[in-house]
C-alpha cells in the first residue's frame, strides 16, 4: 500500500520519543519532518535516528532566511544529510532562495514558506502586509518559483489560488491541516485533510493530531485511510 502524502511533524520533548513516533507512523506515511527546535538540540544525529532502516522521506524544515551567502552555505552544510525537502522562507528575496537552491544537492527539493500559518490577516497588516492572506502567498509564491524553488510551503487556505498561480509542476506543501473535529490550536488558516487534497495540496504536514495521541500510529493510519476513501469516491 501507498505511503499517504503525509508529512508527520516530529515535534517531540527528545530524541528517543522523536525516533518511537517516526517508527510508528512510517508504515502509514511518505515523510516524517524534522523542525528547528528538535534539530537544534540534537544535530545530524537525529536524521538518522529518525530514517531509521525504513528510508522514510525527511522534510528537514529550518526555515532559513540570511544573506545569500550564508544561506547557501547553510544548505550545503545540512546536504551531505540528504533531505528530500528543506525550507528557506521566501521573505529572504529571490537572490537567496536561488542561492538555496544552486547549492542543495540534486535530490534535494528547497521549498519556500510563503506566510506562516500561525499569521492572520490581523498580523500581517501590523506588520505592514496589507491586504488579505491569499494576496501575499501569492505573490511571494511567484516569487519564490521564479528564483528556482521546487516547492512552496502554503496554508490550506490558499492551495488551490497557488496552485492556480505556479502550475501542476510545483510541489505544494501545506501545515495548518487538522482533521474534522480537531482543536486548531496555535494555527489560524486550517482546513481537513481531504480539503486540502482536493484544493491541489501534494503533501500535508500534520503534527499533534498524530503525535498527540495515545496511538500516533494508528492515528496516522486513520488519516491515511480516510485520505484513500476520498480519493476513491471521486470520478
Amino acid at each position: 500500500m501507498t505511503p499517504a502524502p503525509i508529512a508527520v511533524a516530529l515535534d517531540a520533548p527528545n530524541l528517543e520519543t522523536a525516533a518511537r513516533w517516526a517508527s510508528l507512523v512510517t508504515p502509514h506515511v511518505s515523510t516524517v519532518k524534522v523542525g528547528l527546535e528538535l534539530y537544534l538540540r540534537y544535530g545530524p544525529d537525529v536524521i538518522a535516528s529518525v530514517r531509521g532502516a525504513s528510508g522514510v522521506q525527511i522534510f528537514l524544515d529550518l526555515k532559513l532566511h540570511d544573506i545569500p551567502n550564508t544561506v547557501a552555505g547553510a544548505v550545503r552544510a545540512v546536504g551531505r544529510l540528504k533531505p528530500a525537502i528543506l525550507t528557506v522562507h521566501a521573505t529572504g528575496g529571490p537572490a537567496m532562495i536561488e542561492a538555496a537552491v544552486q547549492a542543495a544537492p540534486e535530490r534535494t527539493q528547497i521549498a519556500a514558506v510563503t506566510v506562516l500559518t500561525s499569521l492572520s490577516a490581523a498580523d500581517l497588516a501590523r506588520l505592514g502586509v496589507q491586504g488579505p492572506p491569499d494576496d501575499a502567498v501569492r505573490r511571494l509564491a511567484a516569487l519564490a518559483v521564479g528564483a528556482g524553488a521546487q516547492a512552496l510551503v502554503c496554508s490550506p487556505r490558499e492551495v488551490a489560488a497557488v496552485r492556480a498561480e505556479v502550475g501542476p509542476r510545483i510541489t505544494l506543501i501545506t501545515p495548518g491541516v487538522r482533521p474534522a473535529g480537531s482543536d486548531t490550536q496555535d494555527q489560524a488558516r486550517v482546513a481537513t485533510p481531504e480539503a486540502a487534497i482536493a484544493d491541489g495540496a501534494d503533501l500535508l504536514v500534520i503534527g499533534r493530531p498524530i503525535t498527540g495521541s495515545p496511538d500516533p500510529g494508528a492515528a496516522a493510519a486513520g488519516i491515511a485511510a480516510a485520505l484513500r476513501r476520498t480519493a476513491l469516491s471521486r470520478p
